[in-house]
């Protein structure tokens, strides 16, 4: 049995203002692309023969976000495994290699992660299936992606002599070594010599090879694991991994913990349109672009302008007289840069978070397991919000402490829920929240609730919320 283990837990900082901690970019349905990142990774494995539905491994912050995307492609069986903190690529492979163990007696697991963009199916499931081979003869297999430029952003693999057929099949090879990012004449010569591979981030191993090279390689990450995993709480899908446990694991790589150490390692070239769409600048290379190559989303004119990126998301955007620009426009911020400083987000967004701008966390638009909230005006005081409520949802029992706030329905008919009243609110009623009282907004109708609400107070943060029952385990 083929087990695909998705990791989602990363931040994507270089695809900033979209991407944002509590909305990255593996959930982001970028322009072009036909669904998220995450999403495009589980599609892109339909048709492949003896394979489970996948395993997940996620923030326990964005567990919503993955069952709904998982959900809305028909995948309702699945496992989540939620990270409390992150701990890098080999502690949460170790803790989906034990969860994998406990349905199946030694399944191959298939690594990816769940932001990459892949373009040629058929190229990806052909070194799957060479890769299944392998991994069944106790190979711990990486894939290598041929390059086509001297990329100094991504790590290396040396690839060694050719593997025995009775191994696998022809142009598989072991690992010589793991190479860390080159500079640039380095990469160059990589290039030309025709034997270095960029390192995709992407395994196949079974469960059992896997746990027995981790513990023989790195047994204090194996033994946190194991600690971890036998102290898990599980609802429904998903499985919480305790934090107090996991926050003494150390924090690892699979490279740094087993592939760089390990005498098994293989590496499966792989030739398949493969971008980790790290920075705004590869975004524009897999983009459809017009004949000056610029490629455009959004409400943007132009004038005189040549290879750039252009976003805009919420207003007209018009750009004049420049070359190889990135400009991404959203509701609340705008990036301006040199396209070959792509990498630089990364320095901004950090620069964010030492100001504890919310920028960096949030968008205007923020996702609740119960629907989404989005905050129209904000002002030192007040607050205005459009809050939308999913059929069968409703917000937590919950009071504020600093604010009061007024409810206008604008379409469908809400449950408001006020200290001890509970009663209906239909389009055009309103209703008022006093300080301190205990209240719910619940959706009990087939589609969703649209309300407008002000909030008034003199803090309107919200971590002001005092929660008393929650559907969700908010409490």
């Amino acid at each position: 049995m083929l087990i695909p283990v998705v990791l989602a837990g990363g931040v994507g900082s270089r695809l900033w203002p979209v991407s944002r901690s509590m909305l990255p970019k593996q959930f982001i349905d970028f322009p072009n692309l036909h669904g998220s990142l995450f999403q495009n990774t589980l599609t892109r494995l339909d048709g492949l023969n003896d394979i489970s539905e996948p395993l997940v491994v996620c923030n326990a912050d964005h567990r919503f976000l993955v069952a709904e995307q998982l959900r809305a492609l028909q995948k309702i069986d699945n496992t989540i495994l939620l990270e409390p903190i992150g701990r890098n690529t080999a502690p949460a492979v170790a803790m989906a290699a034990l969860s994998a163990q406990q349905n199946y007696a030694d399944p191959v697991l298939l690594v990816l992660p769940a932001d990459h963009l892949i373009q040629n199916k058929v190229a990806l499931h052909k070194a799957i299936e060479k890769g299944m081979r392998l991994a069944q003869n106790n190979q711990l297999v990486t894939f290598g992606i041929v390059p086509d430029a001297p990329e100094t952003g991504y790590g290396y693999i040396e690839r060694g002599e050719e593997l025995a057929e009775e191994l696998g099949e022809k142009s598989a090879y072991k690992v010589s070594r793991f190479i860390e990012k080159p500079d640039r004449s380095t990469a160059e010569s990589y290039l030309a010599d025709g034997r270095y591979l960029w390192n995709s981030g992407m395994f196949m191993f079974t469960a059992a090879n896997y746990l027995q090279e981790l513990k023989r390689h790195a047994p204090d990450i194996f033994a946190s694991c194991h600690e971890a995993y036998a102290a898990l709480e599980r609802e429904q899908d998903f499985q919480f991994i305790p934090q107090a446990l996991f926050a003494n694991c150390r924090s690892d790589s699979i490279d740094y913990a087993v592939m760089e150490k390990t005498k098994s390692a293989a590496v499966i070239p792989l030739d398949a349109g493969w971008s980790d769409l790290g920075a705004w600048d590869a975004l524009w290379q897999v983009d459809k672009k017009d004949v000056r190559g610029n490629a455009i989303s959004g409400d943007v004119i132009t004038e005189n302008v040549a290879n750039s990126y252009i976003q805009a998301q919420s207003r007209l955007v018009a750009v004049a007289g420049i070359e190889n620009a990135i400009i991404v426009e959203t509701a609340d911020a705008v990036l301006v840069m040199d396209k070959s400083k792509a990498q630089s987000v990364k320095q901004l967004v950090e620069q964010l978070q030492a100001r504890n701008r919310d920028e960096s966390v949030n968008h205007r638009l923020v996702y609740r397991p119960w629907g989404s909230y989005e905050s129209l005006v904000i002002r030192p005081g007040y607050q205005l919000k459009h809050i939308i409520v999913n059929p069968g949802a409703c917000l937590s029992l919950q009071m504020h402490k600093q604010r009061s706030e007024h409810w206008t329905a604008i379409k469908g008919v809400s449950l408001v829920t006020c200290d001890d009243r509970e009663f209906e609110l239909k389009p055009d009623e309103s209703t008022y929240i006093p300080l301190g009282s205990k209240h719910r907004l619940s959706n009990n109708g087939s589609a969703p609730i649209e309300i407008i609400e002000i909030q008034i107070g003199d803090y309107l943060g919200e971590d002001d919320i005092v929660r008393f029952e929650d559907k969700y385990d908010r409490v």
